[in-house]
Order: C-alpha cells, then sequence, then structure tokens
C-alpha cells in the first residue's frame, strides 16, 4: 500500500466520520495500492478502515502473488460476493461507498443491512486524489513533455493532407513511439467548421486552406495522463479567425497568470470568460474552462463558474478557453497547469503563437 496516501484517506474520512470506505474504482485501487486490476462485471472492493486495518476482496480470476501490504480475500464466482465484503464492514458505522460501486452490488448491500448508514465515500478519496504528491507531478511532468513533441509532430503532418482519422492514426504511432502506452482519450482532429464542434468526433473530413484545425490531444505514459490542445491554420487565416484566435490566446493566459493557491476556480473562468464575453464572442465559449486530470484524463474537480472551491499546491488542471462560431471557424487552447506554493507551473511547452502550416 502507498501508505502516505492511505492515511491521507484515513483522515479525511475520519473528518466525515466514516467506519469504513468501500472502494470499488480500480484507478483509486491502483493509486492507493500500486496494482492495477481490472474486475469486468465481477466484485472488486479495498475497505479501508480508519485503524488502518484494510482488506482487498477480489476474484480469484485475478491472483496477486506479490505482496501489497493489504490483507487479500479472494471469493469464488459462485459466493455471494457483497455479503464477503459485509465480512469485513461494521454496519453500525457509517460506510462510503464508491460514487462508481454498480447498482446491482450496492442494492445487495441494502437488502442485507437495510439500516446501514451509507454516504459518497468517493468524496473522500476523490479529494486526496486532487492533490497530486511529488511522484505523481515528476510523472505528469514527463508524460507532458511527451505531448508537446506529440503535437509539433502531428502539426508536421498537415501538409500531407491527410484524413482527420489518418491524423489520429499517425498519433497512435507518434505515442507508441514516444514510450506512450496509448490515448488517454479518444483524440479531437477537427478541420474547419468541424472545430467548431467543441468535442467533433474525428472523421474522413480532409482540410481546406482557410481551415482552423483543433488539434486535442493526450496520451498515457506510467499510467498518467496528458492533454492538450493547439489549434493552427491550413495554408491561410481571415482576419475573423485570426481575430478570434488572439482573443483565445489572450483569455488562455489571464486565466493561467491568476493561478496561485487560494484562487477561486469559478474567479479563473470568469477571468478567461469574462475577457472572451467584452470581445463580443460570450455565446461561443460553450463549455467549462478546464478540468482536473492525473491517472485519469477527467478526474473528480473543475474549473468552473460553478466551483467556488480554492486551488491548492499539487492541484492540476487544464485551462482551455475556446470560442467555436457553427460552420465557420473553432479555436481551442489548452494547457495542464500545476498550482504550486507560491504560483504555478505550466506542464506545456510547445508554442501558442499564431501558425499557419501547409
Amino acid at each position: 500500500m502507498k501508505e502516505e496516501r492511505v492515511e491521507r484517506v484515513i483522515k479525511k474520512m475520519k473528518d466525515q466520520d466514516y467506519g469504513q470506505l468501500l472502494i470499488s474504482d480500480p484507478t483509486t485501487i491502483f493509486y492507493l495500492t500500486g496494482r492495477w486490476i481490472h474486475p469486468g462485471e465481477r466484485l472488486l472492493v479495498l475497505v479501508i478502515t480508519p485503524e488502518n486495518k484494510n482488506t482487498l476482496i477480489v476474484n480469484k480470476l485475478f491472483p496477486i502473488d506479490e505482496d501489497l501490504g493489504v490483507e487479500k480475500v479472494f471469493i469464488d464466482d459462485t459466493d455471494d460476493a457483497v455479503q464477503k465484503v459485509l465480512d469485513y464492514v461494521d454496519t453500525d458505522k457509517k460506510i462510503g461507498i464508491d460514487k462508481n460501486w454498480p447498482a446491482h452490488f450496492l442494492l445487495r448491500l441494502l437488502e442485507i443491512a437495510p439500516n446501514a448508514q451509507l454516504g459518497n465515500g468517493s468524496e473522500v478519496t476523490d479529494a486526496v486524489r486532487a492533490v497530486k504528491d511529488a511522484d505523481e507531478l515528476d510523472l505528469m511532468r514527463e508524460v507532458s513533455r511527451d505531448n508537446d513533441i506529440a503535437v509539433g509532430r502531428l502539426k508536421d503532418l498537415l501538409p500531407e493532407e491527410l484524413t482527420e482519422l489518418e491524423m489520429r492514426d499517425k498519433l497512435a504511432d507518434i505515442y507508441a513511439d514516444l514510450g506512450n502506452s496509448g490515448f488517454s482519450f479518444d483524440p479531437i482532429v477537427g478541420y474547419g467548421a468541424n472545430a467548431a464542434d467543441p468535442h467533433h468526433e474525428t472523421d474522413n473530413s480532409k482540410v481546406k486552406p482557410g481551415d482552423s484545425i483543433i488539434l486535442d490531444i493526450g496520451g498515457i505514459k506510467n499510467s498518467y495522463a496528458s492533454d492538450m490542445t493547439r489549434t493552427v491554420f491550413y495554408k491561410e487565416v481571415s482576419d475573423k479567425a485570426r481575430e478570434i484566435y488572439e482573443i483565445v490566446l489572450e483569455a488562455n493566459r489571464r486565466a493561467i497568470e491568476m493561478v496561485k493557491p487560494g484562487v477561486k476556480f469559478s474567479d479563473l473562468d470568469a477571468a478567461a470568460r469574462d475577457y472572451i464575453t467584452e470581445q463580443g464572442y460570450g455565446e461561443y465559449f460553450t463549455h467549462r474552462l478546464g478540468h482536473f486530470i492525473g491517472i485519469d484524463c477527467h478526474e473528480a474537480g473543475d474549473v468552473s463558474a460553478a466551483n467556488h472551491n480554492v486551488a491548492e499546491p499539487g492541484m492540476v488542471f487544464s485551462i482551455e478557453p475556446g470560442i467555436y462560431v457553427p460552420g465557420e471557424v473553432g479555436v481551442r487552447i489548452e494547457d495542464l497547469i500545476i498550482c504550486t506554493e507560491d504560483g504555478y507551473e505550466n506542464l506545456n511547452h510547445y508554442p501558442k503563437d499564431l501558425e499557419i502550416v501547409g
């Protein structure tokens, strides 16, 4: 077990009066144990107690020979899996349930222990995972360095006039060459009008002169994710598109320069959103400013008008303003930011000045 991380979880669960946490999310279990287990439809639960007497309950289909620093209990497909979990739970004390635990397991628990007091235990583990330790930050730096290289290599392919899907396939090769294990999310390559769809599904479109090109990409290395967006233009750029690009770039800059401990995430969102609105494009910025990231590309926590929590040292999140004019042009510029003790560190160093390719 990653003892320092477990101790942070226990401290927070005590603060919320939990007698135990039932953690079923494979990502959080990896975070706490260093071991990936993907159970499919089978039950997987890590029971954490305030006394640090913890139990990993896992199907025999997934043998674990190494010492994980936790008691291991193996169950069969024919076992009443939830009853086995309750053998290690005090139902007279509040139980924190993982937000991702399949409903059929939760319903069985309610059937067996109808009077149990339940809560969203993921609020504990999400809060701990939101603040990265030094080892995690180094891994985030490494995978983001790769992403800077990847976006440059991908951009250099544009003169070949590959389709969006062909670009995505080339990106897979680029990540493999960099030692990444795959995509951290389905990458977005959007040409022209497709770039004006913030979550465009990459297709067989081909690039045309004057198109804005959104490259929203991320890889995985050592189980940690990268994510960044750059927008370039093919052969030429219109005056309107240039204006939009410069507005988005300034919004990106304004929000990033505000990052420091104690700043509200809602204020970061406002810094970018208010500027875009002042420039006449507020209705075309249609999403939150950013999301948290770590092992998962999108982790709990965001940078939005609704999040009035404050940044803490070790938190890593995206700053990604965008303007999307339907049928015309889309621009998004995204960087990953670490909140440090006295400000911020930008994990992405690929240039952001307007670039025309081809």
